[in-house]
């Protein structure tokens, strides 16, 4: 998300005139809505079976599939809204169908997680900085989602929930860009100075909730989640998880502790900063800053919350009002 790239015009669904930026020293803090590289365009052919013949019939299959369903408010008109999910999905229509149901099913289950949810809300957990995008993809061109949830985290001034929502509206914001869509994103949890208080903080609802979201509900290749610095009381805190996790998901998630050689592995040296061994000269971007480039797109997240099933969510706002 910091690039120095040409922009090309911007893909989101409200009305921009000017792609939302912030200037860091020598830096453009941004999305990068360019279309793909060459690296993407190859990948996205051979991994996830892209060419412009299979593209265009898998986007104008989903219209029709998705035309049929009235009771959930999507952009039909909006090609770029299809591929965020027909790439995940390897471009077979019925997939990204199904994964379009269960998202939006997941957003009325945990409706009070989503709802009216956007930066201008959440400006909590950005302060805390516990969150943090990497400024630099990974060697395999994946973005790197950093929670440090041990040492750095005040588990009395921001809670799980909202930590929740902070990943989500990351999510939301790398499912914009092309090069993100097709490599994916991996997530490092550093666990250092985990205490028994704040493993307390993880409950059973909590793991089923974020276990379901990244299994059935995430539009995003989640390529790896990668657990460092673990103190033993971490066994704890996954054990929650554990009875919830397929195979696939399982596999996927990696434990080195303070082994940084295991984790160089999985992400390249290159591509991490200092505090982790890496040799990544880019400066680490602090939670206020993204939380100003994430006000700036406040209104695209508002845009978002006019899709899916608005029905029922209506009536959950409507039973929540009546008890106040």
């Amino acid at each position: 998300m910091i690039s120095q790239r040409n922009m090309r015009v911007p893909t989101m669904l409200s009305d921009v005139e000017e792609l939302p930026s912030v200037q860091l020293g020598d830096y453009v803090l941004r999305f990068e809505l360019e279309d793909l590289t060459p690296f993407g365009k190859e990948v996205a052919k051979n991994e996830l079976r892209e060419t412009p013949e299979i593209r265009a019939a898998a986007i104008d299959e989903l219209r029709g599939l998705l035309k049929d369903l009235d009771d959930l408010v999507v952009p039909l008109d909006n090609d770029d809204w299809m591929i965020r999910f027909l790439r995940p999905c390897k471009f077979y229509a019925k997939s990204a169908f199904e994964l379009i149901q269960r998202y939006y099913q997941f957003k009325v289950k945990h409706w009070d997680m989503y709802n009216e949810l956007m930066p201008s809300k959440e400006a909590n957990i950005f302060k805390q900085n516990i969150l943090a995008v990497f400024p630099n993809r990974d060697q395999l061109g994946r973005r790197v989602l950093l929670l440090e949830l041990g040492k750095s985290w005040k588990h009395k001034e921001v809670s799980l929930d909202e930590v929740f929502k902070g990943c989500v509206l990351f999510l939301e914001a790398a499912m914009l860009e092309p090069e993100t869509q097709v490599h994916g994103a991996v997530v490092i949890f550093d666990m250092e100075g985990l205490t028994l208080q704040q493993a307390w903080q993880f409950t059973p609802p909590f793991a089923m909730r974020i276990v379901d979201w990244l299994q059935d509900a995430v539009p995003l290749r989640i390529k790896g989640i990668h657990i460092i610095n673990q103190p033993k009381i971490f066994n704890m805190v996954f054990a929650l998880f554990k009875p919830f996790l397929r195979e696939k998901l399982r596999n996927r998630i990696i434990f080195h502790g303070t082994d940084r050689d295991s984790l160089y592995k999985h992400i390249s040296k290159e591509c991490l900063p200092a505090v982790y061994g890496g040799t990544v000269d880019a400066p680490r971007v602090q939670g206020e800053q993204w939380y100003e480039l994430l006000l700036k797109c406040d209104n695209e997240y508002k845009e978002i919350n006019n899709y899916g099933y608005t029905k029922q969510l209506e009536e959950l706002r409507n039973k929540k009002n009546k008890k106040k």
